[in-house]
């Protein structure tokens, strides 16, 4: 494995990043103490070799592996940590990037909120919400899954088994794939 040339990725999201950052440090000061993340968490994209052959721009998730790799080019791809669905809740197919958010809101779905009483109808965007910075949206035939790739503030769940069936990233990796994936994108889920 290869570390990602990391200049062209923090020119890219250098403007996004302080964004962020300011955004933080404001609603720092008017969350109490320890509710606001302080960072993005880390960055863990490295450019790996992949042995079978997926069009560019395809997303490859390895739910056992814990890893989402964004292919870039024939046999190489950015690989990046991500945390998965807890047992019960990983899935497996073949869906498409429907769509994309920054900052987005949560409505937790029907089923999330019978399991977890006391959960809102939203979560308005901003550094609480747990889609993080951003939300990647997976749809199969033209509908959405209600499954995402986002981001997350509790960075202590991205490499685990933890979701309700999304893909959980740093904000700070979600930001860079973000800026990387298209809408109609493939997305094979293993």
């Amino acid at each position: 494995m290869k570390a990602i040339d990391r200049g062209r990725i923090s020119s890219r999201a250098a403007s996004a990043g302080l964004a962020v950052l300011a955004i933080l440090a404001a609603a720092g000061n008017a969350a109490p103490a320890g509710l606001v993340p302080r960072s993005l968490g880390p960055t863990t994209s490295a450019v790996v070799t992949i042995e079978k052959s997926y069009a560019a721009g395809t997303i490859v998730i390895v739910s056992s592996n814990r890893t989402l790799d964004l292919v870039i080019s024939e046999g190489r791809a950015i690989r990046y940590k991500i945390g998965v669905g807890r047992d019960g809740f990983r899935w497996s197919g073949t869906v498409k990037v429907g769509r994309k958010a920054e900052w987005p809101d949560w409505r937790p779905p029907a089923e999330m909120k019978a399991r977890a009483a006391g959960l809102p109808d939203l979560v308005p965007a901003g550094p609480l919400n747990p889609l993080g910075a951003r939300g990647i949206y997976l749809y199969k035939g033209g509908a959405d899954t209600l499954y995402r790739i986002h981001g997350t503030n509790e960075q202590s769940t991205v490499g685990g088994f933890a979701s309700s069936g999304c893909f959980r990233m740093s904000n700070a990796d979600v930001i860079d794939l973000y800026e990387r994936v298209k809408v109609g994108s493939t997305v094979i889920v293993k």
